[in-house]
């Protein structure tokens, strides 16, 4: 029996069941497909710190298979074309991977069902509960979180896979080292990829700092490491798996203490697990401008807002430094999010789907279940039961940046731009000269 895994968000060898399945097997080779750029809306490719964070954490799964008597595969090209490939060269017998909540992900595996003549199983993503614990259908998910929450709080969390003891050895092939990134860490904001960087966030952000114990308080801080417990990035990319998080979550509250802010960490992985599983429910609707209301939304298209947005120059000032931010570390809070997409939404009547491409460009911990899922919210076309959100900048400004620090670290005061809309006839209009 000849194996190959392909690794895409579960870039780990603990809780990785995909993985385990091919303890019996004669060999097994191990493959990462590297991002492929995407043209729409000029966003090729990926941002440098997202590439950066990617190349540590493959790196470091490279050394752990490594020392497993394993090693990485990773190559350039779609999965529909390599995987044929090296099935045939390899003479594969049976190909596994994790459950990935994305439309095209989705659509790759289906491809790969029909096209090859041998097994291709999918096992149970980074998720909390698998599909089968689930106290409804995907069917019936509920369209909102409220109701979800409710269903599933309860629910048993199983306890992570153990790690695994032993892989069978790769077949004959050239397993070439992994380029390190160009890209550093912003000193602002340094996460490092990897699942040990991951542990020992987990380790400090909960058992040492105890910062859990305040999180409610603080997760809306716009600076990381200010109040934010940043396990995304790892989640993401599955460093971590987001049942060992759960499962530390629940040690400190029976070992220490527990409290409405320990609670709402697993909150928002409860979020997260909502957001997964909308994904899978709601398929290439997750992409669409209406989304899965079906209902018509006004929006339009100035470039030059958007590049104003993307590039933090525009007339708001703490929407210009979440976005430099972003650019810069590859990371923005969850209010921030919510600010800036009210904004490109709001203020500039632009489409949605553009502000998400940028995130899924840049953001380390991008997941396109939460990234789409949050982005349909604000603009109302999503899992809002209030049509969207409109955020009050001035309000957030005060609220959150009342002294203007983060404003001033980010360089979010820019010179003032004029105003361009769009007339009937599509023609860019200066709003000052009407």
């Amino acid at each position: 029996m000849r194996h190959l895994h392909w690794f895409r968000s579960d870039l780990r060898l603990n809780d990785n069941p995909a993985l385990a399945s091919h303890a019996a097997s004669d060999s097994l080779l191990c493959l990462y497909l590297m991002p492929k750029p995407k043209p729409w809306c000029n966003l090729t490719g990926i941002g440098p710190q997202r590439e950066r964070f990617l190349r540590e954490s493959l790196i470091a799964l490279k050394n752990d298979l490594q020392q497993m008597g394993q090693d990485l595969l990773v190559l350039e090209g779609s999965a529909e074309l390599v995987i044929p490939h090296l099935v045939e060269r390899f003479a594969i017998t049976e190909v596994s991977v994790s459950d990935h909540p994305g439309w095209e992900e989705k659509c790759a595996v289906d491809y790969l069902t029909d096209k090859l003549d041998i097994p291709v199983q999918v096992h149970r993503g980074n998720t909390l509960f698998g599909e089968l614990d689930l106290p409804m259908t995907l069917d019936d998910l509920p369209l909102v979180f409220s109701p979800f929450r409710r269903k599933v709080e309860k629910l048993l969390v199983r306890g992570p896979r153990p790690a695994l003891s032993h892989l069978p050895a790769p077949p004959s092939a050239q397993f070439d080292d992994i380029p390190l990134s160009n890209n550093k860490p912003h000193p602002g904001l340094p996460i490092p990829g990897g699942r040990a960087a991951g542990l020992r966030r987990v380790k400090q952000f909960i058992f040492d700092d105890e910062a859990i114990t305040t999180y409610k308080a603080t997760r809306n801080c716009l600076d990381g490491f200010d109040g934010s417990s940043t396990f995304s990035p790892w989640l993401a990319n599955g460093n971590l798996s987001v049942r060992e998080v759960a499962h530390a979550i629940f040690d400190f509250e029976r070992e220490n203490t527990a409290n409405e802010s320990t609670y709402w960490l697993f909150f928002e992985l409860l979020w997260r697990e909502f957001f997964y599983w909308r994904a899978q429910a709601d398929g290439k609707s997750l992409f669409l401008l209406s989304g899965k209301t079906g209902k018509p939304r006004r929006s339009t298209f100035e470039p030059r807002n958007f590049a104003r947005w993307c590039a933090g120059d525009t007339n708001h000032p703490i929407v210009n430094a979440l976005m430099r931010q972003l650019v810069a570390t590859g990371w923005m809070s969850n209010r921030g999010r919510q600010i800036v997409a009210s904004c490109l939404i709001n203020e500039l009547d632009g489409d949605w789907r553009f502000g998400a491409a940028f995130f899924e460009k840049h953001l380390i911990d991008y997941d396109v279940g939460s990234n789409y899922g949050n982005w349909q919210y604000i603009a109302g076309v999503g899992s809002d039961p209030r049509g969207g959100r409109h955020f009050n900048l001035e309000k957030q400004t005060a609220e959150h940046d009342p002294e203007g620090t983060f404003v001033t670290k980010w360089g979010g005061v820019r010179p003032l731009q004029p105003d361009f809309i769009t007339d009937a006839a599509d023609w860019p209009i200066d709003s000052e000269k009407i």
